[in-house]
């Protein structure tokens, strides 16, 4: 059942955002980056990017990178209200808007945040299919300037809900991992049939950083992973 009248949206973001806190602050958090790092917590990080992560790791980057220089978008649906409303206890700057809903009004935004900003996106949400990255991603990196972040979010055998994306909920006292992936440039003229390599690109770079950190939190170590190679240009 959708929750859609604003006090009940309104009460239980407030305790689902204790129940958060207080679930992921069991878990023991270990980061790397794959290439330099750019993880936005990072003091003096030059630059800004665009970090990417499925729809169904939303909990470890509204805990951990809420109140980091980014802006996320947010889809207009009746469970993205509830997100929203509970992003606004951990302190997170939010867009909304989605590829079916309020997609322009949502880009022309991000655009304006992505002067000064880090911007953060799930490229298969709002309504999936899941593990597969929509065009939108690509289009946003080469009107912004700003390279994609492939962002792997792994936790140790975690329970997944009945949904289109599977949410990850992780095991308290589980271990969570965080890969970052090389950053991706994207050229600002690209015509169709780059944007579609570029697409590739990332959910490429995006189920190998996933499958990196998805084995780091269930054996507990870090695979051998190599650095891919850079981009020509």
């Amino acid at each position: 059942m959708k929750i859609r009248h604003p006090w009940l949206i309104k009460a239980a973001a407030f305790t689902a955002a204790l129940v958060v806190r207080s679930w992921m602050g069991t878990l023991r958090f270990r980061y790397r980056p794959i290439g330099p790092d750019v993880d936005p917590l990072q003091p003096g990080l030059e630059g800004r990017y665009i970090y990417a992560f499925w729809h169904e790791n939303l909990l470890l980057p509204m805990y951990r990178y809420s109140r980091a220089n980014v802006w996320a978008i947010i889809s207009q649906h009746a469970d993205g209200e509830l997100v929203t409303a509970v992003g606004r206890y951990f302190g997170l700057h939010t867009v909304r808007g989605s590829s079916t809903r309020g997609g322009v009004e949502a880009t022309r935004q991000l655009l304006h945040h992505g002067r000064d900003c880090h911007l953060a996106l799930t490229p298969d949400g709002p309504r999936g299919p899941r593990r597969r990255v929509q065009a939108g991603v690509v289009y946003l990196a080469a009107r912004t300037g700003l390279p994609i972040v492939p962002a792997g979010i792994g936790y140790g055998r975690p329970w997944r809900l009945n949904s289109w994306d599977r949410f990850a909920i992780p095991r308290p006292w589980s271990l969570m991992t965080l890969v970052l992936g090389t950053p991706i440039p994207v050229p600002e003229n690209c015509d169709r049939s780059q944007r579609e390599f570029y697409r590739r690109l990332v959910e490429d770079r995006l189920l190998q950083v996933s499958e990196t950190a998805e084995t780091w939190a269930d054996t507990g170590v870090y695979p051998a992973v190599q650095e891919p190679p850079a981009l020509a240009g």
